[in-house]
C-alpha cells in the first residue's frame, strides 16, 4: 500500500469513490472516445444512484468527460460549462447485477463515433473498467494500456505478442475476452512504459486487428 492509498488524491470533495472516482471514470471514457463527447448518457447503479446526487457524482463524471482532473475547483460548475459548450448529458439510473455498488454506465457519442463503457469507483480515487461496447475488459487505467479489438481466431494473439517483442515493449498485464467463439474478442494489454504511436499504428494494420485503442492518462 503505498501514501496515496492511504491518504486519498488531491480533490474537489466531497467524496474519493463518489466524486474523485467519478471524474477519473469520466476522463477515461472521453479519452476511449477520443475527445469530449457532444453526447453523454450517465446511468447510475447502486450506491452512485442512490448518494450520487448528493456527492456530485453527476457533477463528476461530467467533468471527467469535459477534461478535467479531480483537484478542477471548476467541477461543481460541470453542468454549465457542458451546456455552453454544447455537450448534451442525459441522467438516469440503472440495475447492474453483481456490479460493484459504485457503478455506471456511459453511453457516448462524438461525429461519428459511438462508445458505451461501464466502470466502477473502487475507493481512494481508483477505478476500475469493467466493460467497453458490452463486452467485459477489465482495466484500472493506472498503466499505459492498450485494448485491442480482433478476429478471435488462432495465432491472433501470438502475432500481437510477437510484434510487441520485437519492438522491446514489456507487458505487464494481458487479458483476453471474447463474445462467442469465432467472433469478436478484446485484448487488454497493461504496459511498464508508453506505447510509441508507430508500434500502436503497425498494430492496426495486422490481419485481423478491427481497431486499437491506447489509453495513458499521464498522472492523472
Amino acid at each position: 500500500m503505498n501514501l496515496f492509498e492511504i491518504m486519498g488524491p488531491i480533490m474537489v470533495g466531497p467524496s474519493s469513490s463518489h466524486t474523485a472516482g467519478a471524474v477519473r471514470i469520466g476522463f477515461i471514457a472521453q479519452r476511449l472516445l477520443g475527445g469530449r463527447p457532444d453526447w453523454a448518457q450517465l446511468q447510475l447503479s447502486g450506491s452512485f444512484a442512490a448518494t450520487g446526487k448528493g456527492h456530485g457524482t453527476d457533477r463528476a463524471l461530467i467533468a471527467g468527460l469535459l477534461g478535467m482532473a479531480p483537484d478542477d475547483v471548476r467541477i461543481p460548475m460541470s453542468h454549465h460549462i457542458a451546456a455552453k459548450e454544447g455537450m448534451e448529458v442525459e441522467l438516469g439510473h440503472i440495475e447492474l447485477r453483481g456490479a460493484h455498488p459504485n457503478s455506471v454506465l456511459l453511453h457516448l457519442s462524438r461525429a461519428d463515433k459511438r462508445l458505451s463503457l461501464q466502470a466502477a469507483s473502487l475507493g481512494g480515487g481508483r477505478v476500475r473498467v469493467e466493460a467497453i461496447d458490452g463486452m467485459e475488459a477489465r482495466f484500472s487505467g493506472e498503466s499505459p494500456t492498450l485494448i485491442i479489438r480482433n478476429e478471435d481466431r488462432p495465432g491472433m494473439v501470438g502475432e500481437v505478442s510477437a510484434m510487441l517483442g520485437y519492438h522491446n515493449m514489456n507487458i505487464a498485464t494481458m487479458q483476453l475476452y471474447r463474445a462467442h467463439r469465432g467472433g469478436l474478442a478484446v485484448m487488454v494489454l497493461e504496459f511498464d512504459a508508453p506505447v510509441p504511436l508507430m508500434l500502436r499504428q503497425t498494430l492496426e494494420h495486422l490481419p485481423g486487428i478491427c481497431s486499437v485503442t491506447y489509453l495513458e492518462l499521464e498522472g492523472t
